[in-house]
């Protein structure tokens, strides 16, 4: 028998189907996307009534536009505009237009608000298919984004007043030519003034790097002088009792900031931060979601490099929609007595907050049954209190999904979207990015649960 190949014949013109709804298969995601931005009202959309000018996009296709290109993990707006000639399904979105990355760019940064209204829009349709129930437990976690800034961009407070004190002494060099004190000539194509204009602006770009610095500081070195004037005045009454205070004396907070104090020129509100082990300069991003359903219900952006300060933000960043949870699950970077009460006050949901890092080894006697331990006493600290919590077979079986839920969760995001570094600059642009992000993922989470629940599938993993 001959070889029989399928006959490739890129010469012979021809058309693509004259009705665009061919180009895609019926079950693809697109159509989610589409139905998601059509549910939002007309008035949600920025038009521009006056006429003016070229013709616009309509707002509508620029937002199914962007939704699919992250879903897909295209982010930046060259990219995008690139799909709309060679992604067959970004043409139809676009309807055979092509946006440009201007466009793309600049209805990004301008559309926050919209984008945080079809995010909420699409929980609604979780819900309404029930692929969101009661929202019972949740699940809270930040992962380190990139900014898009170098962290060579940076300069710390010791480093800065060492330049500063460098570039002035290179200016009094330069007056000195130009006072005809040196006579020895500059390289060709240099000039005195411009060389003085120069060094002087750098100076200010310093001074003021370094006074953002120190302004930054002065609330952790408020909250840090509180903190030492408590343990002095601790110490202070056990002296009275007649007892020796223990550890060592503490200090208190010194009036300058830490020479490591860094700021960063291309993007200042962006932060060095400790990633993998090593540092990058990026944004905190935060994300709280659902164990049950594992929709992301909500989403915030922070530049600190820590998550201590961040727990009863998170809670309170949950879509109202979803209800208010019973159980709130972080690990110990999350941590603070005074942030558990705050979410708790109130009938607020109970906090299970690991106090320190737990054993990963499987030795025998955490394979044992164990009693659940006595209840704290009331005087007992917060940590006693927590720990206790979480010592009980309640509390281990509700703190063992927070590492099945969030986690998962920004695996997704980085490795199969793709979504490591920011493509706009601030932190409030960091935010618009990120609700778009956490919006491409809840998108495909409904389209997986949405098809698999077509299929009837068995699956509990999947279960609407």
């Amino acid at each position: 028998m001959g070889l029989r190949l399928v006959n490739v014949d890129r010469d012979t013109p021809m058309l693509l189907p004259p009705d665009l709804r061919d180009w895609v298969p019926a079950n693809h995601i697109v159509h989610l996307i589409l139905d998601a931005v059509h549910r939002l009202p007309q008035e949600r959309f920025h038009f521009n009534w006056r006429g003016s000018g070229s013709e616009q996009y309509p707002p509508e296709t620029m937002l199914a536009l962007l939704i699919y290109c992250y879903c897909t993990g295209r982010f930046s707006s060259r990219q995008i505009e690139e799909a709309t000639y060679s992604d067959v399904v970004v043409r139809y979105i676009c309807g055979n237009a092509h946006p440009d990355h201007d466009t793309v760019c600049t209805y990004r940064r301008q559309n926050r608000a919209l984008f945080e209204e079809a995010f909420v829009e699409v929980l609604l349709m979780a819900k309404e298919t029930k692929c969101i129930k009661k929202v019972g437990t949740v699940s809270v976690d930040g992962t380190k984004i990139k900014a898009n800034a170098s962290k060579h961009s940076a300069v710390s407070y010791k480093r800065a007043g060492e330049q500063i004190e460098f570039l002035r002494a290179e200016v009094a060099k330069l007056v000195a030519k130009a006072e005809g004190e040196d006579s020895k000539p500059l390289e060709d194509g240099l000039s005195i003034p411009e060389e003085l204009e120069r060094r002087e602006d750098r100076i200010k770009r310093l001074e003021e790097a370094r006074r953002i610095i120190a302004q930054r500081y002065e609330s952790e070195r408020t909250e840090k002088q509180a903190k030492y004037e408590a343990l002095e005045a601790n110490r202070e009454a056990q002296r009275k009792a007649g007892k020796n205070p223990r550890g060592r004396k503490p200090k208190p907070p010194s009036d300058e900031p830490p020479g490591n104090k860094q700021y960063n020129f291309t993007d200042p509100e962006s932060h060095i931060m400790k990633e993998d082990g090593g540092f990058v300069q990026a944004f905190n991003a935060q994300a709280v979601v659902d164990t049950e359903s594992r929709f992301i219900i909500g989403e915030r952006v922070t530049n600190e490099p820590n998550d201590k300060k961040e727990l009863t933000a998170d809670v309170k960043s949950i879509v109202p929609l979803c209800g208010k949870p019973d159980a709130v699950l972080a690990d110990t970077g999350y941590y603070s007595e005074d942030g558990i009460k705050e979410v708790e006050r109130d009938g607020g949901p109970t906090a299970y907050v690991a106090v320190a890092k737990s054993d990963h080894g499987y030795r025998v006697e955490n394979l044992e049954a164990k009693d659940d331990p006595p209840a704290a006493p009331e005087n007992a600290s917060g940590t006693d209190k927590m720990r206790q919590r979480l010592a009980t077979k309640a509390g281990k079986e509700l703190y063992k999904l927070r590492k099945q839920t969030v986690e998962p969760v920004f695996g997704i995001i980085k490795e199969v979207l793709g979504f490591r570094r920011f493509s706009m600059r601030g932190r409030e642009k960091a935010e618009t990015e990120w609700s778009l992000v956490c919006m491409a993922y809840n998108i495909r989470r409904l389209f997986v649960l949405q098809t698999n629940c077509a299929l009837n599938t068995s699956s509990e993993a999947v279960r609407c």
